[in-house]
């Protein structure tokens, strides 16, 4: 087990116009399951691919256990590596291709099949253990790349989305198995992904990227209920947090036909008369046409069962702007209708209109370090 370390470090690649990753500071710690997100081109892989070895460092220091590992060759940084896309051998048998980095090491034929029948039987995969990859699924090629990083006892898992081959029910079936079984084995992982849902739902903590640069880290409880800026509380959570400007008067947030109070100190963090005000799906209540809130055109209903999302559109600030509400399932306005609705004021996120940086709630201006 080890603790992972990014000291302020930087990858640039020759000839581009910024670094692919700037000045990552991040420190995981020992056994923790890290996820690293944010969209395609944020530097997440890269930031793996350096803790892999497989980039090189243009400034900082990456550490494994309190052992600066910048210039060590990746063979030698006892790391294990799965892929998005298996990196199985064809012509191999499952337990050969389990055991193949025990062979390369010189581990013995007897306890190379102890190990690899031991991880077998973690994984549901005892059964194959003779066949060959062409032969499994995709979710049992998956498991077998797992298979094969855990049997090495590494001091730290990088994944680099794993998950991505996979149909919708196998990856939620997939990515449950991984998070047991890494709080299990109690292996710090680094765990890389586009999907903020596996985000939420895997990680201890995650970290948020965004071209390159480090935006946020915490858990997935603090990033959903104090995002710093507004990239992140638009890019988790699902669906997204509807993020909307509004104009602010002597009385306070002026929401369609209803006004919000303002606490005097988070007034003084607004400046110019606007704000971007954030909130989520689930934080919206559905009124009647006639009362207080924003005036909603319903455009769309999606039905999941006991819950749905409504969408509508709405004008805020002379704009006009999408909004997505969480509804009963069974019981909810249909497209053409016209609804309001109103935030729970304990559940709204102030953000500076110009920079995008959190301000705080309408009563309180608490701030993430």
């Amino acid at each position: 087990m080890a603790r992972v370390v990014y000291d302020d470090v930087t990858l640039q690649y020759p000839g581009t116009e910024r670094p692919a990753v700037t000045h990552l500071n991040l420190d995981i710690e020992d056994g923790e399951f890290l996820v690293l997100v944010g969209p395609s081109g944020c530097g997440k892989s890269t930031a793996l691919r350096m803790l892999a070895g497989l980039e090189e460092v243009t400034e900082g220091r990456i550490l494994i256990d309190e052992q600066d590992v910048t210039q060590v060759s990746p063979k030698d940084r006892d790391i294990a590596m799965v892929f998005q896309n298996y990196a199985l051998y064809p012509h191999m048998s499952v337990a050969e291709n389990m055991g193949f980095a025990l062979k390369i090491a010189g581990v013995s034929k007897e306890e190379r099949r102890k190990r690899v029948e031991e991880v077998a039987e973690q994984l549901d995969l005892t059964e194959y253990l003779d066949r060959k990859p062409k032969a499994l699924s995709g979710g049992q090629r998956q498991r077998v790349a797992m298979g094969r990083a855990i049997v090495r006892a590494p001091k730290v898992f990088l994944m680099d989305e794993p998950l991505s081959n996979l149909d919708a029910k196998l990856r939620v079936q997939t990515r449950s198995r991984i998070a047991t079984l890494q709080r299990r084995l109690g292996v710090t992982t680094v765990y890389v992904t586009h999907d903020q849902t596996e985000a939420l739902t895997m990680g201890d903590r995650i970290a948020v990227m965004k071209l390159g640069v480090l935006q946020q880290v915490g858990s997935p409880r603090e990033l959903l209920d104090h995002p710093v800026n507004t990239f992140v509380a638009g890019f988790i959570g699902s669906p997204a947090m509807n993020l909307f400007t509004v104009e602010v008067d002597d009385r306070g947030l002026l929401l369609g036909n209803a006004v919000l109070p303002v606490a005097e100190s988070v007034r003084a963090k607004i400046s110019g008369g606007r704000v971007t005000v954030g909130v989520r799906p689930e934080d919206l209540v559905v009124g009647g046409a006639g009362d207080q809130g924003i005036p909603v055109k319903t455009t769309l209903i999606e039905e999941l069962g006991a819950d749905g999302y409504l969408f509508g559109d709405a004008e805020l600030a002379g704009e006009r702007v999408s909004l997505v509400v969480r509804v009963d399932g069974r019981d909810h306005a249909d497209p053409g209708d016209l609804v309001t609705v109103s935030p729970q004021p304990d559940r709204v996120h102030l953000f500076d209109f110009e920079s995008g940086e959190r301000i705080g709630t309408l009563h309180e201006t608490r701030e993430l370090v």
